[in-house]
């Protein structure tokens, strides 16, 4: 019998730190010399670029609103435009007495948007709650109660008129697309050439097409002496252009589902709309939640075309505001970096909720 001999097993390395600062540094600025070079050179133009737009933007930059000031040399960036025009810029048109109304409308609507995103609200009073809010909102908008003077929708403008836009026409745009994406799934021929044509006309076109039909053209087919207010006819066009985009993101996650899945229902004998609804539609919904929050994103964005119909949202009012004032008018990058961190704030908000919404499905996939 041959004797053995015990040899140790050499020492390996010790494991290599992958999470933190340094690690994701090292994996994703320095990982070759490729990717070094390209760290070292925009590096570089950001430590030229940052210190002279801090320069501008902040230490050199006139705060009051005095137009003469902002007209000194060496003066950076004019944010007194804001501190003058900011009440135009946000509530538009609407009577300068009466702007707390607004104010207070968007306050609440802001705050409903975000209890709807909290999963403590979700209950069965929380459609009881939109219907309260909305009417209290457009109670404040339009008056002619309560001792409040009337404001016609031609007058409303700025962010309360961006949100109430979006929020409406994405809640309204919804259920629609979801509806048409089942229409073109559908073994029924005059269904799915329905929606088929629907989606195709729509996407066919710009927005600024489809608000241009509804706010002039729509109405020339209307009986003489029967008129609808052009919010609602601009509400209307955003709404049937967000649907028809939302219902081929949906339609993909419809795709994605197996058709076994489909199959074991019916072998169950689970009727088509128990299987869309228990089955189909929550997996199909959780694949494309970032396609539909960029939809989202995209028609929030897409009330600043409303300006071409004479609604003066964000972007319309701020034009509004400088336009008729010639000693502000110079000033308008900073006018339009003002709303563009309005359009910022809600837009990063929409996408960070993404996020823990895909997070939340991912955790149920788990369990």
């Amino acid at each position: 019998m041959t004797a053995q001999t015990f040899q140790p097993i050499a020492a390996r390395p010790a494991p290599i730190k992958t999470e933190g600062l340094v690690p994701w540094i090292r994996t994703n600025l320095l990982a070759d010399w490729k990717t070094t070079l390209g760290t070292l050179v925009i590096g570089g133009v950001l430590l030229w670029l940052v210190p002279q737009m801090l320069s501008w933007a902040l230490f050199r930059a006139a705060w009051l609103p005095n137009a003469e000031l902002c007209r000194v040399d060496g003066v950076g960036a004019c944010w007194g435009v804001v501190a003058e025009k900011y009440r135009l810029i946000i509530f538009g048109r609407f009577p300068f007495e009466q702007q707390w109304r607004p104010l207070i409308a968007t306050v609440l609507m802001v705050a409903l948007l975000m209890a709807s995103c909290a999963r403590a609200f979700w209950k069965a009073w929380l459609p009881l709650l939109w219907v309260a809010v909305l009417g209290v909102f457009f109670t404040l908008m339009f008056g002619g109660v309560l001792g409040l003077s009337s404001v016609e929708t031609d007058r409303w403008g700025g962010l309360p008129l961006t949100i109430l836009l979006a929020s409406l026409s994405l809640i309204s745009a919804f259920p629609i697309a979801l509806v048409i994406a089942l229409g073109r799934r559908s073994n029924l021929p005059a269904i799915k050439s329905f929606c088929t044509i629907f989606v195709e006309l729509i996407r066919g076109v710009p927005l600024i097409s489809v608000l241009f039909m509804a706010s002039f053209m729509f109405p020339l087919f209307m009986p003489q002496g029967f008129s609808i207010d052009v919010l609602i006819r601009v509400l209307v066009g955003i709404t049937v252009f967000a649907a028809a985009y939302m219902a081929e993101v949906i339609r993909g996650g419809l795709q994605a589902i197996p058709k076994g899945q489909i199959e074991a229902a019916a072998t169950l004998g689970l009727s088509y709309w128990q299987t869309q609804r228990k089955i189909v539609l929550p997996q199909a919904l959780a694949m494309v939640v970032p396609g539909i929050m960029n939809n989202f994103i995209s028609t929030f964005k897409d009330t600043s075309l409303v300006t071409i119909v004479s609604l003066y949202e964000l972007t319309g009012a701020m034009g509004l505001a400088l336009n008729s004032d010639a000693d502000w008018r110079p000033f308008k990058i900073e006018g339009y970096l003002f709303i563009a961190s309005i359009y910022f704030v809600f837009c990063f908000s929409m996408s960070r909720y993404s996020h823990w919404i895909e997070k939340q499905v991912n955790k149920s996939k788990l369990h």
